[in-house]
């Protein structure tokens, strides 16, 4: 039996589709972005914009009332909305190059405020492979070897919170290791490599002790659901991490073939 937690019931019925309009609106200003580069004659690549809209559409589905019901009731749901939130919806999100987006469409007050950002310190140190997968890696160690995913199924504000940091870290992970927009000082491709097969083990590793020590502990879902969501997690964890070294690697032979490739950034 699973238990009933009201408020979280309570709360995610009151903001159901608040998430889902927010999505709405950033899908409305990419696109509106893209339509003024075409009245202006510019070029713009449509994979990109088919993957920034696939990547909305991952985390529409994972934002629905029907998913975030699932998940809360049962933790092969949390892990999928896990898994679309996190890792794949990121990558269809990065490859969708909406930096780059910005930097042509935005006026030239703005782009160069923009590209400010981009050159700060404090951007590249949280920017930095290094420190995406910490954020990253480390967030999922927190939530399932913790209380803290327990603590999820209570307190709604933190159950956002948690689905904010992993879209957050995910994104600027998948970014730092594949992302086509432009990245001062990004590190080379060595380091980019190892960062992404050290979190290739330290995720299956963390699957693998899911599995086997049925983490999280002491929460309301049976054991064979604990386990059914560690498969779950190590598998899709593959192939998320499989996309994104195909990614890493082809980005990375365009850069080699083009000499107008800058910084991470194929100029159209």
């Amino acid at each position: 039996m699973h238990e009933h937690h009201p408020h979280h019931a309570e709360s995610t019925t009151l903001g159901a589709y608040l998430p889902l309009v927010l999505l709405l609106f950033v899908a409305a200003i990419y696109l509106s972005a893209v339509w003024r580069l075409i009245q202006r004659h510019r070029n713009w690549n449509l994979w990109r914009t088919m993957s920034f809209i696939s990547g909305i559409i991952l985390l529409a589905v994972a934002m629905s009332p029907a998913m975030m019901s699932y998940a809360h009731a049962d933790f092969r749901g949390h892990m999928l909305m896990h898994l679309l939130i996190g890792m794949l919806a990121p990558l269809g999100l990065v490859l969708g190059a909406p930096i780059t987006l910005a930097l042509k469409s935005l006026p030239l007050k703005g782009g160069r405020t923009l590209t400010a950002i981009l050159r700060s310190q404090p951007l590249y140190f949280l920017s930095h492979p290094i420190t995406t997968l910490l954020l990253n890696i480390g967030g999922m160690y927190l939530l399932y070897l913790t209380p803290l995913y327990n603590a999820t199924l209570t307190s709604p504000a933190l159950h956002y919170l948690i689905h904010i940091h992993f879209l957050t870290a995910g994104f600027l992970f998948t970014w730092s290791i594949a992302g086509p927009d432009p990245a001062p000082c990004r590190p080379g491709l060595q380091l980019r490599v190892m960062v992404l097969f050290v979190s290739i083990a330290a995720h299956a590793y963390l699957s693998k002790a899911m599995y086997a020590y049925l983490y999280p502990r002491h929460s309301p879902h049976p054991a064979e659901e604990i386990q059914a969501g560690a498969k779950l997690m190590y598998y899709g964890g593959d192939l998320s991490e499989l996309l994104l070294a195909v990614a890493l690697f082809s980005i990375w032979y365009q850069k080699r073939r083009h000499p107008r490739y800058r910084m991470g950034l194929l100029l159209d």
